[in-house]
């Protein structure tokens, strides 16, 4: 029952804000900007810099929040505007570079490592992968984008997108083997 209730909340908020009711979009932001700081947060290192793609992202949301459709979830297509505004922001920086494809793609590469880490370690090596690996793991993984999608998105092919999820998954692999190691005093 709450459910419901909170769902006609949101969906007359949503309408109160699509007619630019300050009030409404600023409960909204508050409602939205936690999660989205951190959608946001998954491709872009630094921190400032991602909430402000963030404040962009919100500045679109209202914007064109009257040719939201009531269809899936409100909050799914807030962080489809997120996603966006983070690779714009990137393409526009001119930082995001994809290596070259390679043929030595294993796609039933196991993930053997057992570890109790942090989140914010796991961000931290996510946030160390190279620009196009970054961008292509966190919209596969996290996101659950689908390869054709990514390579929509990001205008580069399907097979550059598996390359560079394969090459991040093993890069994050040895990195939390490391990590491993050095918790464990092992070698």
């Amino acid at each position: 029952m709450k459910v419901i209730q909170l769902h006609k909340n949101e969906t007359k908020l949503i309408e109160r804000a699509a007619k630019q009711n300050r009030e409404a979009q600023h409960v909204l932001y508050e409602l939205h900007a936690p999660k989205m700081l951190s959608v946001c947060r998954y491709y872009i290192k630094d921190v400032y810099q991602a909430e402000d793609v963030m404040l962009n992202g919100f500045f679109k949301v209202f914007k064109y929040l009257k040719t939201y459709k009531h269809e899936g979830s409100f909050e799914g297509w807030i962080r489809r505007i997120m996603v966006r505004e983070s690779i714009s922001h990137l393409r526009q920086k001119k930082t995001i570079e994809f290596a070259v494809e390679d043929d030595c793609l294993d796609q039933g590469s196991a993930n053997n490592i057992n570890t109790n880490i942090e989140v914010a370690e796991i961000q931290h090596l996510i946030d160390s992968l190279p620009e196009g690996y970054r961008m292509v793991f966190v919209m596969y993984a996290i996101e659950g984008y689908k390869h054709n999608e990514i390579a929509e998105l990001l205008k580069i092919s399907e097979g550059t997108s598996k390359s560079q999820l394969f090459k991040a998954r093993q890069m994050l692999q040895k990195k939390l083997k490391e990590l491993n190691n050095n918790s464990y005093g092992t070698n």
